[in-house]
């Protein structure tokens, strides 16, 4: 039985063997993934092993698979935490008939949440994503649950292993709910106070974030990521490249983001980089117009540019690309088809989520995407799933005692 800790060094060790592998979506004629299982199996590691089960279960999952429930995998529709019988009908169909990876879960109850989770993994084929947005606690989303500052009135104090502690106890109320994956931390580092203008007030990330400081979002978003794997939930850090200097919210438009790579270099991309560099799971591409690095007009979410250039290629990340909501004004009338094309693994949030699964489908059989790279995309989900499942504490119950003196430690 592998502890929550061995759990992460072997993430680690998975991201450091498949870095030198095949890059992105670069597949072979018979679909061989860019994970480059042939390469990993050879080495004699009990980590390696459980790489290899993890593979093999991945293919011999998808050998069942139609081609709708491949794409369907990629694909994690948003759900009120409602347990009413119209939203448990909805739920049903999303895992019955559209066989979604997951989904990520919006405000309602404790109650509800454990209903839809229960209710997904009895219908599934493979464990399903239970995902929500936690950026400081259920209590963003859930009602009654422990409640935690933003992240921008987090003391000043505040060092790495409180955020680790805090990241933790995150995990344990998210498995006593069911969730195993958090849409967190923000990594987007914000205008420092000389900086500030009416545009950087509008990028809708604001206290949301760690602050100003890149070093300090990068301590404590990478500690609290690492608290939330360590217990048995995947993190998945957002929104890159960086959001933080936008100059507009994109839930409501296509932002701009004017900076020139060497300063996003030196800010806002050192975070991430420093949580690619700790081998952790996730990162969530923001709906962003980055000229930098983007010459088209399209959001970055949609850019093999982004997803598979520099993220990717350049900077070696190996798990696994969330797009943001594609129900969002930012996204700017593509679709996850267009994201998942360019190099994302998974669609959160789609406006219609089997119009979605439609249009990857559509594109497999039109030629635009091939099937060894949808493949490739649903073998890496599958892979993290099995991992989070695996040797995972499966039940928590929460702590009030400790969310307590969290709260009060990070709020000093």
């Amino acid at each position: 039985m592998r502890t929550p800790q061995e759990y992460i060094a072997f993430v680690f060790l998975f991201c450091l063997l498949a870095w030198g592998c095949g890059r992105g979506n670069s597949v072979s004629e018979t679909g061989d993934s860019g994970i480059c299982s042939s390469e990993i199996r050879e080495a004699a590691t009990p980590e390696a092993d459980v790489t290899a089960e993890a593979l093999a279960w991945a293919d011999s999952l998808m050998s069942e698979m139609s081609l709708e429930q491949l794409a369907g995998q990629l694909i994690m529709p948003a759900v009120f935490s409602d347990a009413g019988k119209p939203a448990m009908r909805i739920v049903t169909e999303y895992a019955a008939d559209m066989h979604v990876g997951g989904v990520v879960l919006l405000r309602g109850s404790v109650e509800a949440a454990r209903a839809i989770g229960d209710t997904l993994r009895s219908m599934s084929p493979a464990p399903p994503f239970i995902a929500i947005d936690a950026e400081w606690g259920l209590a963003m989303r859930l009602k009654d649950t422990p409640r935690f500052p933003k992240n921008g009135r987090i003391s000043q104090d505040a060092e790495e292993t409180l955020l680790f502690d805090y990241g933790c106890e995150v995990a344990r109320e998210c498995r006593s709910v069911g969730i195993n994956m958090v849409l967190g931390p923000v990594l987007d580092v914000v205008a420092d106070n000389s900086e500030v203008t009416a545009t950087t007030l509008s990028s809708g990330i604001g206290n949301r974030s760690f602050g100003s400081d890149p070093e300090r979002v990068a301590r404590l978003g990478v500690a609290y990521a690492r608290g939330l794997e360590s217990g048995g939930v995947m993190s998945v850090a957002k929104h890159f490249p960086g959001h933080g200097a936008a100059d507009a919210d994109s839930h409501h438009a296509l932002p701009l983001v004017s900076k020139s790579l060497e300063k996003m270099r030196s800010s806002d991309l050192i975070p991430f980089s420093r949580y690619i560099s700790g081998g952790l799971g996730g990162i969530m591409v923001g709906h962003l117009r980055i000229p930098a690095l983007e010459d088209r007009d399209i959001p970055v979410s949609v850019s093999p540019a982004v997803l598979q250039s520099l993220l990717r290629d350049d900077m070696g990340f190996r798990g696994l690309v969330l797009t943001d909501a594609m129900n969002m004004a930012g996204a700017g009338g593509y679709s996850g088809a267009d994201a998942i094309m360019a190099g994302a693994d998974l669609v959160i949030a789609p406006g219609a989520t089997q119009g979605e699964i439609s249009a990857i489908v559509d594109a497999v059989r039109e030629g635009s995407f091939s099937l060894p790279e949808l493949r490739d995309r649903v073998r890496r989900v599958l892979f993290y799933k099995y991992l989070i499942a695996k040797d995972m504490p499966q039940s928590a119950t929460f702590d009030p005692a400790e969310a307590e003196r969290l709260h009060r430690e990070l709020s000093k």
